[in-house]
């Protein structure tokens, strides 16, 4: 039986294990699935050995339509640009 990613956004961010001379590198990204998807859907979009966690963050309104607008279906992650 096909498990269900759900209709909310998560937020994650990614770090790279190996530090450069300016620190870690990391990335945030939005995932629409639930936070335990969410994870190893990101950690499958990054290069191999990084890490990821759940950002534990209320989205506004704004931010949720900007979300939305993006289109994304169940079970797409996307990059955010900092």
């Amino acid at each position: 039986m096909a498990e269900s990613f759900d209709n909310s956004f998560t937020v994650v961010e990614a770090t790279a294990d190996n530090l450069s001379p300016d620190g870690s590198e990391q990335q945030v990204w939005i995932a629409l699935a639930k936070p335990s998807q969410a994870l190893t859907l990101v950690l499958a979009a990054v290069p191999e050995g990084w890490t990821a966690e759940v950002l534990d963050i209320q989205l506004t309104g704004k931010q949720q339509r900007m979300f939305e607008e993006l289109n994304l279906k169940p079970g797409d992650v996307y990059r955010l640009t900092q």
